[in-house]
Order: C-alpha cells, then sequence, then structure tokens
C-alpha cells in the first residue's frame, strides 16, 4: 500500500468519524427533546386528569342540585293541589270582611275567612321561589367549597 492509500483511508476515517460523531450528536439531541416533550406530556396527562375530576364533580353537585330543586317543586305542587282540594285544612294567615249590616253577631251569617286569590297565587310563587333559590345558594356554596379547596 503506498502512502497516497495510506492517506485517503485516513481521510475517509475521520470522515466517517466526523459523521458518526455528528449522528450520535444527532441522535442525543432528539433524545433530550424526546425526553423533554415525553415530560410535558405526563404534566399535560396529569393536568387532564385532575380537569376531569373536577368537571365530574361539579357534575355531581349540579345532578344533586338540580334533583333536589325538582323533588321541591313536585312537593309545592302536590302541596298546592292538596290545597285546593282541601282548602279547609290550609292555615294562611287572613282577614274575614266586615258584614255590610249591623245586625247581631253570630255565627250562622259569618264569613268564612279567606286569603285572596292573589295572596294565594303569591303564596305558592314565593314557596317555589324560595325553593329554586335555596338550591342555587347550596349548589353555588358547594361549588366554592369544591373548587377553592383544591
Amino acid at each position: 500500500m503506498n502512502w497516497k492509500a495510506t492517506a485517503i483511508a485516513l481521510i475517509g476515517v475521520i470522515v466517517l468519524g466526523g459523521l458518526l460523531n455528528w449522528e450520535v450528536s444527532k441522535n442525543q439531541k432528539l433524545t433530550n427533546e424526546n425526553e423533554q416533550l415525553n415530560s410535558q406530556l405526563s404534566e399535560q396527562i396529569a393536568i387532564n386528569v385532575d380537569y376531569q375530576k373536577r368537571i365530574d364533580s361539579l357534575y355531581e353537585l349540579d345532578t344533586k342540585h338540580t334533583t333536589e330543586l325538582t323533588n321541591a317543586k313536585a312537593e309545592i305542587d302536590q302541596l298546592r293541589i292538596a290545597a285546593e282540594r282541601n282548602p279547609e285544612r290550609v292555615y294562611i294567615r287572613a282577614s274575614c270582611p266586615k258584614a255590610e249590616t249591623d245586625s247581631t253577631s253570630s255565627l250562622d251569617d259569618g264569613t268564612a275567612a279567606r286569603p285572596t286569590d292573589s295572596a294565594i297565587g303569591n303564596y305558592w310563587l314565593l314557596r317555589q321561589r324560595i325553593a329554586e333559590s335555596k338550591q342555587m345558594i347550596l349548589g353555588l356554596q358547594d361549588y366554592i367549597r369544591t373548587e377553592c379547596s383544591q
């Protein structure tokens, strides 16, 4: 072998060594980037799992309070229906209208105490609004407890 062939072989080895070193460096850089991306992916997965737990918790609270509100409205409707069927069993503060004549007072000619129609309507409306407000307040309190404790 002559010196030219040896020089060419040596240059070839140096070039191959450089290329190999460059590929190893490139491979190491890609490995580091891959590890960093995997770490970020793991963090994002953990965040998503936490958000999903919170969403599920809020959904459960919403379902609970919606069910309670539905039950309260049904109870109010049942009470209203019972009051309409048996008005003598409903105790609502009312006033008796005065008799128009100045006759001697007796129980036979007295008029029955009865609330006005608007008072009856307002009573049931207020009961329904109180039930709705109660469920809204309870729902907000549970939301605050759930979200602020995390």
